[in-house]
């Protein structure tokens, strides 16, 4: 027997960044919306909280500020070819048409209103291996991080003038959903713990409940063969709840779920020294100048990998030289370019404080680079090659590390070095070169920085596997994120059958249409979509579609 029963007009499935989008734009129409989430009130916002929280923009004021030359055309054209998205692949196409030329007032002009506010210098990232990813600097990190970004977007929803209207309930794990002649009318499930049992009717559900990328055996079951060997170890740099059960549960309505081999995978993690979860990692941001070695110890190559170009790249990479793989530097590289991907690691930045940000910049961040090498197990450091593979080697469990083989590798890259002013002929130091020209990066990039400097030392080996982070793949929606229904050729295009009263938004709907950035991201573009599509859905649905 059901012991709890709620009434509401939106049912949102999920309190991310997507459902918090979402449930505001439903309150700005006067409607009543119930939030249920299966995480605690303290996670309320979901991964989005955890994310360094930059967000793709175009033409924007900061890039404009900047002498930055961006415009939709140049944008979408660098979306579509960097997506590899075909021809026939309408929706897609049109999702990214959308976002592109609406993001800069849809999203950034929103968040402006909502007293978010982005770092002056716009980051380049996706660059591009061999021609461009982004053209352009389009990478707008929120001061504050991703944290800040969501206790904003928390406060305009406390205190929005419908309040009264909004209804939150965490612990709210969604079992099916409820669907009455062909539409959706609710969902049921149960209360964490306890399994109270509950169900809710609506007149409209969200699938806002995140994607797939914490579900390793979906990823082993549906890994992209293009990557490469699927690894012996595969990180989860998700949520703990991105499970896939409300794909499921919409395929079984009739909805479309397309393009699950689909995921953003990072080629730089490590495990978590204090894991929320089972297999927890953190991504690496990769040190520019040090080197990347396979499992033996040697350069990954005949391509150098150097991070800031193709991500997707990178993991092809890794996984095809044995699923794992090694950085090296010395403690001075890794104090002014190593970083940790979002808002745990990044105090200065997180709790917006310039003094502290602009001391990590200036000197370095000796501090998380001693933390980590203390409490991450894939750290380890030493004074000489030697001693550093025999470390390398303990850590693995394994003698794949040959101490001379190592010091051959970082001498004869040393010595490349000290030629590169005048005779640069390694294409990590033209690309570090080229990093350096724009002044985002320069200040976190060395310049022609040996590996064997004693004035450096020690040397620090980071250990790297794959880690799994967004799912580019999701439900199939049209332009008004209604869930489409049928059969997998209705993705093609936007005139397919639609399920009355069910919409799915953010990370479940791969940040739109099912499959909007195609193979790669250009970052940025994942919370951006999030917010884009929740507040469709809304619109969508105030409008009666």
């Amino acid at each position: 027997m059901t012991a709890l029963t709620y009434k509401t007009d939106v049912l949102i499935v999920g309190g991310g960044l997507a459902g918090i989008a979402a449930a505001i734009e439903s309150l700005d129409r006067g409607l009543r919306v119930l939030i249920v989430d299966r995480d605690e009130p303290a996670a309320f916002g979901g991964l989005a909280r955890w994310s360094f929280g930059g967000i793709f923009l175009v033409d924007s004021k900061e890039q404009r500020r900047l002498g930055i030359r961006d415009s939709v055309p140049l944008a979408y054209e660098d979306w579509v070819r960097t997506g590899e998205i075909p021809e026939g692949a309408e929706l897609a196409r049109s999702w990214a048409r959308a976002y592109v030329d609406n993001c800069a007032i849809e999203v950034g002009e929103w968040l402006r209103k909502k007293d978010v506010r982005f770092f002056p210098v716009v980051h380049w990232v996706e660059r591009g291996l061999y021609e461009p990813g982004n053209s352009v600097p389009r990478f707008h990190m929120v001061w504050g991080t991703g944290h800040r970004l969501v206790e904003a977007l928390l406060h305009d929803l406390r205190r929005h003038a419908n309040a009264d209207r909004l209804e939150v309930r965490f612990q709210h794990k969604v079992t099916g959903l409820e669907v009455k002649n062909g539409r959706a009318t609710g969902v049921r499930g149960h209360v964490e713990p306890g399994g109270t049992e509950y169900r809710v009717e609506a007149q409209s559900v969200v699938v806002a409940a995140g994607g797939y990328c914490g579900n390793e055996a979906w990823l082993r079951a549906h890994w992209d063969a293009e990557l490469g060997p699927l690894p012996e170890v595969i990180l989860n740099g998700s949520h703990r709840f991105a499970t896939g059960d409300l794909h499921k549960e919409t395929e079984s309505a009739g909805g479309i779920v397309t393009d699950r081999e689909r995921v953003w995978y990072y080629a730089a993690g490590v495990h978590h020294p204090a894991p929320r979860h089972p297999n927890h990692g953190l991504s690496i941001v990769p040190p520019k100048s040090a080197l990347w070695l396979d499992k033996f110890g040697r350069r990954i190559g005949p391509e150098p990998l150097v991070s800031g170009f193709d991500t997707r790249h990178l993991v092809t990479s890794v996984c095809r030289s044995g699923g794992y793989s090694w950085q090296v530097m010395n403690h001075k590289i890794a104090c002014r370019e190593l970083a940790i991907s979002g808002s745990e690691f990044n105090d200065a930045i997180r709790e917006r404080k310039i003094l502290g940000f602009l001391k990590t910049v200036l000197r370095g961040n000796a501090r998380l680079v001693d933390r980590l090498t203390r409490e991450c197990k894939d750290f380890v450091a030493a004074d000489s090659p030697e001693v550093l593979a025999g470390r390398m080697n303990e850590l693995t469990g394994s003698d794949d590390i040959d101490p001379s083989v190592l010091r051959d590798t970082i001498e004869r890259y040393d010595a490349r070095v000290e030629r590169a002013s005048r005779h640069m002929n390694d294409d990590q130091l033209r690309r570090i070169a080229h990093l350096r020209m724009y002044r985002g990066d320069r200040v976190r990039t060395s310049k022609s920085q040996r590996i064997l400097d004693r004035s450096a030392m020690p040397l620090v080996a980071i250990r790297e596997f794959v880690l799994s982070r967004k799912s580019l793949g999701g439900i199939c929606t049209d332009l008004g994120s209604r869930v489409l229904a049928g059969d997998r050729d209705a993705s093609k295009g936007d005139a397919g059958r639609v399920i009355p009263g069910l919409y799915a938004v953010g990370e479940a709907a791969g940040f739109g249409g099912g499959g909007i950035h195609g193979k790669r991201s250009l970052e940025g573009t994942f919370l951006g979509t999030c917010i884009f599509t929740g507040r469709i859905a809304a619109k969508s649905i105030a409008g009666g579609g």
